[in-house]
């Protein structure tokens, strides 16, 4: 059963741990879905590393992966020392 918790008033699902899909895949989703509903726009921040392990229950290598993916997928751009934002698709 997923769950729904808020992080900086977006809501994120906790991962299934009994899914046969790797945890980082499921993160990654989450937040794919997140930005394809229009609940994160371009520009905005997404979740930190450490907010995504505390509301996943991940490890924050795994929460590290989901954001890799993300970037190399072309859906979040990373500015050092500033955070990991939605790119814009457009």
């Amino acid at each position: 059963m997923l769950r729904v918790c808020l992080v900086a008033n977006v809501p994120l699902m906790t991962v299934d741990h009994f899914d046969p899909m790797p945890l980082y895949q499921q993160v990654a989703r989450a937040i794919r879905d997140q930005i394809k509903a229009g609940e994160l726009n371009p520009r905005d921040a997404i979740p930190s590393e450490s907010e995504l392990v505390a509301h996943h229950g991940v490890a924050r290598e795994t929460a590290r992966r989901a954001v890799a993916l993300l970037r190399e997928e072309g859906w979040v751009v990373t500015l050092p020392q500033r955070g990991t934002f939605v790119a814009d698709l457009g």
